[in-house]
């Protein structure tokens, strides 16, 4: 263990109470190292935490029930044949929005898809197969939903770093 995590630790048994998040130290502990190494081992940590690895296995099942913590089995679009990806900002009529957002939620090809202020309404990443994928999915799927006034497209070129929360 960290000697900050150490501190941490010590920090919250003299105060007695978690962190704001309503983590304390051990369950951060957790959760970053499960962030570097999902199949991270419970004795291992428990080792690192000068705990049992009990304590480590049901402060797990308490981070993944309270919704702090969800396993999922990741891809890679590429390995996975899709080599196309973009970000597109979409434009849509304001008493449409949410449900332009919901129908493009639907979609296949969206991965990612939020609701933003700003110049964009929505914000979707799309995974395709190939460029004339994409633009079929732009043409015909994406421009048939009503309520969509106007995109702008990202095509990603190379992705530098991915990190999921």
């Amino acid at each position: 263990m960290t000697a900050e995590s150490a501190d941490d630790i010590d920090m919250e048994e003299r105060s007695g109470s978690p962190a704001p998040s309503g983590l304390d130290a051990i369950d951060r502990h957790i959760v970053r190292t499960l962030e570097q190494d999902g199949r991270a081992n419970f004795a291992q940590m428990a080792k690192q935490l000068g705990v049992s690895p009990g304590t480590v296995r049901t402060r797990y099942g308490r981070l993944v029930e309270r919704g702090y913590l969800k396993v999922v089995a990741l891809t890679n679009p590429q390995l996975m044949g899709y080599d196309t990806m973009a970000v597109i900002g979409i434009r849509a009529d304001g008493d449409r929005l949410l449900e332009v957002a919901e129908k493009m939620a639907s979609l296949d090809e969206v991965i990612y898809l939020v609701v933003v202020s700003g110049h964009f309404d929505i914000i979707a990443e799309v995974a395709c197969r190939n460029r004339a994928h994409l633009l079929r999915f732009l043409t015909e799927e994406l421009h048939g939903i009503g309520g969509v006034r106007e995109t702008e497209s990202f095509m990603h070129l190379k992705i530098v770093k991915e990190l999921y929360f």
